[in-house]
């Protein structure tokens, strides 16, 4: 069974960082890309970040500069270093990937920006 499961989320002032992890049941270069959305209160789900198999990144606009996925094969985990933390930050972060054609999600980790 397939399964993705964040850490790393917590309450953290503004212009701290956070690390997040994905761990996935199954090889991670099986996904084709692997990537972080979240959703903030009251807002749809937003794709942050993704990463090829072949380890090339792309990220949203708003966390350009700020964000950076990574990830360890051998370990099947994904990661996503957040530096600069801003208030409008604060959301559910969830990693999602595709694996035999169909959509896998984590549970979610909850970050929390606020002083």
């Amino acid at each position: 069974q397939v399964q993705l499961v964040e850490s790393g989320g917590g309450l953290v002032q503004p212009g701290g960082s956070l690390r997040l992890s994905c761990a996935a049941s199954v090889s991670i270069s099986s996904f084709n890309p692997m990537e972080w959305y979240r959703q903030a209160p009251g807002k749809g789900r937003e794709l942050v970040a993704m990463i090829t198999s072949g380890g090339g990144t792309n990220y949203a606009d708003s966390v350009k500069g700020r964000f950076t996925m990574s990830k360890v094969n051998f370990v099947n985990a994904v990661y996503l270093q957040i530096d600069y933390l801003k208030p409008e930050d604060t959301a559910v972060y969830y990693c999602h990937g595709v694996w035999n054609g169909v959509d896998y999600w984590g549970k979610g980790t909850l970050v929390t920006v606020s002083t």
